[in-house]
C-alpha cells in the first residue's frame, strides 16, 4: 500500500465532503469489468480490496480512494500482420492499391473482430484527499494517469477545484544551485541520481545514476550551463525520493525506520493493517512534502490554470507512450 510516486494538487477551495458523503458519490461509477466490445472500462474500487466495501476509507483526516482501470490490450504487431494480409489480398484479387483510408478500414474490422477475445489488463489507482494539509496525492508516475484519476472523480462530486503544487522558486534553479554549491537544503541529503539538460540545446541530457554527486565531473558540467532536472534526496534518513522540474515525486522508499511504526502496532486483521499503514505513511508524506517546499521557497499559492492540468502530459509520459510495445484499444 506504500505509494512508490506523487503527483500532489492543491485544493483551491475547502473540501468539505465526509466519508459517507464521497462514498455515495462514487458509489454510481463503481468500477464494472469490460464487455466484449469495451475497449477499456474506468471505475471506482474498495481501497481494502477484497477485505473492505466502502469506497473510501478514512483515517486521521485523510481520505482514501482507488480507481480501477481495464483495458483490452491487443498487440500492434498481431494487428498490422492481419490488416497487412488483408490489404495484400485486394491487391491482388482486384489488381489496385489498398489506400490509407481503406487500410484505416481494414485495421477497425481487425479490432472489431479481435476485441472480444483480447485480453484485458488491470491496474489500480490510489489517492488520497487531505483537507487539513490542502493537497490531493495520487500514487501516480506520469500526469495523464493522475489527471485522469482527477477527471473521473471531479466527474463524481461535481466539483473539485485543484492545481499542480507549485513552489515560489523555480525547481531546476534551486536544485542547480543546490549541486553547485554543493549544499543539499535543510533536512535533506543528496542521493545517487540526477539528470542534467542543458537549457540551450534542447535534446541534451545526462543521466547520473549511482555517481556522487558532489564529484567534480558534475560540477564541471554545471559550471558549464547545465541544469539539474531531476534530482535523488534522502529525507531526514527515513525516505528516498527523485524530485523533478515539476515537483513531482518517484521511486518514494520509506526506510525501515518509517514502516516498523506501522509493524510496531498491533493489528487484528488486513483492514486495521492497512489503516495502520495508511495512517503512518499520510503522516510521513505530509511532512516531507512541507519540509520540500520549504527548501523550493515555500507553497506559491497564486492560482495557476487548470487548463495546466490537462495539457501535463509529461515528457516521461510522451517518451513512455512512443515506446509501448503494445497498442491499447
Amino acid at each position: 500500500m506504500w505509494f512508490k510516486n506523487l503527483r500532489v494538487y492543491r485544493l483551491t477551495r475547502e473540501f468539505s465532503l465526509s466519508a459517507e458523503q464521497l462514498h455515495e458519490l462514487l458509489e454510481p461509477a463503481t468500477f464494472t469489468p469490460c464487455g466484449s466490445q469495451d475497449s477499456a472500462r474506468y471505475g471506482w474500487v474498495p481501497p481494502l480490496g477484497k477485505h473492505g466495501t466502502q469506497l473510501v476509507h478514512h483515517t486521521d483526516g485523510y481520505l482514501m480512494v482507488c480507481a480501477k482501470k481495464q483495458e483490452k490490450v491487443i498487440p500492434a504487431a498481431v494487428v498490422n500482420e492481419k490488416v497487412e494480409e488483408m490489404a495484400q489480398a485486394i491487391a491482388d484479387k482486384e489488381a489496385r492499391n489498398v489506400g490509407r483510408k481503406e487500410r484505416q478500414n481494414l485495421k477497425d474490422d481487425v479490432l472489431l473482430e479481435m476485441r472480444p477475445k483480447a485480453f484485458a489488463r488491470s491496474r489500480l489507482q490510489f489517492a488520497y484527499i487531505a483537507p487539513k494539509d490542502g493537497w490531493v496525492v495520487i500514487n501516480a508516475s506520469s500526469a495523464k494517469a493522475a489527471e485522469e484519476l482527477l477527471e473521473n472523480l471531479r466527474e463524481a462530486i461535481s466539483s473539485l477545484s485543484v492545481v499542480p503544487l507549485s513552489a515560489k522558486n523555480i525547481p531546476q534553479q534551486s536544485m542547480t544551485h543546490w549541486l553547485t554549491a554543493p549544499e543539499a537544503p535543510t533536512h535533506f541529503e543528496f542521493g545517487h541520481e540526477c539528470e542534467l539538460r542543458d537549457p540551450q540545446e534542447s535534446g541534451s541530457v545526462i543521466r547520473c545514476k549511482n555517481q556522487d554527486l558532489c564529484a567534480e565531473e558534475i560540477h564541471n558540467h554545471l559550471v558549464a550551463g547545465m541544469q539539474v532536472h531531476k534530482l535523488g534526496l534522502t529525507w531526514r534518513d527515513g525516505v528516498e525520493l527523485m524530485v523533478d522540474d515539476q515537483l513531482a515525486i518517484k521511486r518514494l522508499k520509506f526506510s525501515d525506520a518509517v514502516t516498523e511504526k506501522a509493524d510496531n502496532v498491533d493489528a487484528d486483521n488486513a483492514a486495521q493493517r492497512f489503516d495502520i499503514e495508511f495512517s503512518v505513511m499520510a503522516l510521513e508524506i505530509s511532512a516531507l512534502l512541507k519540509d520540500l517546499l520549504n527548501a523550493f521557497g515555500g507553497l506559491n499559492t497564486d492560482t495557476a490554470s487548470v487548463e495546466e492540468i490537462v495539457a501535463g502530459a509529461t515528457r516521461e509520459d510522451q517518451a513512455a507512450a512512443s515506446e509501448a510495445e503494445e497498442v491499447v484499444f
